[in-house]
């Protein structure tokens, strides 16, 4: 617990046996109440290894997506009554030794939401990060934060941290399946008022780390920009998008009805 508040680490896993090892021994797990891993149909050893950690592991039938790995990471976790949810990637790209300082400023009261951020302090071209890849990331950022009034330093690292709040108050129903969930997901919590803090992350690019390939990169891209444009004009009242409606379809007993 942080500040006395239960924090739950989801693990959205995809092959991810040579890594999870490593990244749950980093963890802070003084602190951390319960470790949660979705495996979305892998082919190598993912969910044994998580088993013979001591992880709780919940298996998809098929390879759904990464956007629906998260909805039941998150899902599973508001079962267990986590106050705090940090979605850490089990490739080892990003240090789980950051759970704590991110759950301490939700905790705090300060923030709703943290971003762990590559691009602060300048480590991502350093980490390896592929040239491509960091242009994308700064040009879609900048974007973004043009059309949705936001100061991040960018919108697409993949370590977060949530409060059970937004994970409730969120459409995340409403989100893809795919990569642009997590596009998606901090664009609702912008339209719906939560403050988002971050902090410098350092990340590292190795074989063993996940990683899109540059067509779905582009792909992801598309999305990003569609729904950096379906908020502004929603913001401006001329659509209605249920993505961004408190009348859109949220988290909980649900989830495995529409699935």
């Amino acid at each position: 617990m942080v500040l006395g508040k239960k924090v739950v680490v989801v693990m959205p896993a995809y092959n991810a046996a040579q890594t999870l090892e490593k990244t749950y021994s980093e963890m802070p797990h003084e602190v951390v109440d319960d470790v949660i891993l979705v495996d979305d149909f892998s082919h190598d050893r993912t969910t044994e290894l998580a088993r013979s950690l001591g992880i709780k592991v919940f298996l998809h039938e098929s390879n759904y997506g990464y956007g629906r790995n998260q909805k039941t990471c998150y899902a599973e976790a508001l079962k267990v009554d986590a106050d705090i949810i940090v979605m850490l990637h089990p490739d080892y790209q990003y240090t789980p030794r950051l759970v704590l300082p991110m759950a301490a400023m939700i905790a705090g009261g300060e923030y709703d939401v943290v971003l762990a951020s590559r691009i602060i302090g300048g480590g991502a071209l350093s980490g390896g990060m592929p040239y491509y890849k960091y242009i994308f990331n700064r040009f879609l950022t900048a974007f973004q934060n043009l059309l949705m009034g936001s100061k991040l330093s960018e919108f697409h690292t993949g370590y977060r941290a949530f409060s059970r709040k937004v994970l409730e108050t969120l459409p995340l129903l409403e989100n893809s399946d795919d990569f642009v969930f997590d596009n998606q997901m901090l664009a609702q919590t912008l339209i719906f008022g939560f403050k988002i803090g971050e902090l410098s992350c350092p990340t590292k690019y190795f074989p063993e780390a996940s990683s899109i390939n540059f067509w779905r990169s582009s792909r992801y891209g598309i999305g990003v920009i569609l729904t950096s444009l379906t908020f502004r004009l929603q913001k401006l009242r001329f659509v209605h998008s249920r993505l961004f409606s408190s009348k859109g379809q949220r988290l909980g007993e649900g989830y495995y009805k529409k699935y």
